[in-house]
């Protein structure tokens, strides 16, 4: 069961490379804003800050996966 508003592992072995970049751009964006956020007291939903982690950990995991295949080839 996935929480709404993260992304399935499935969806990012989906997209391209620079889908992947962009994507770990925007939401390194989102972390940012969420920490600050949190740090002046107006953050709305603290559980997204952990949403956001994980699926930046689970985009890196996949660029290094694709990295090691390409290495490997």
């Amino acid at each position: 069961m996935m929480a709404k508003g993260s992304i399935a592992v499935e969806d990012l072995r989906t997209k391209t490379d620079d889908q992947l970049s962009a994507e770990l751009t925007e939401l390194k964006r989102e972390q940012y804003n969420l920490r600050f956020q949190a740090a002046t007291n107006q953050l709305e939903a603290p559980a997204r800050i952990r949403q956001v982690r994980r699926t930046i950990a689970q985009i890196k995991t996949l660029q290094n996966e694709r990295a090691a295949a390409a290495a490997k080839a």
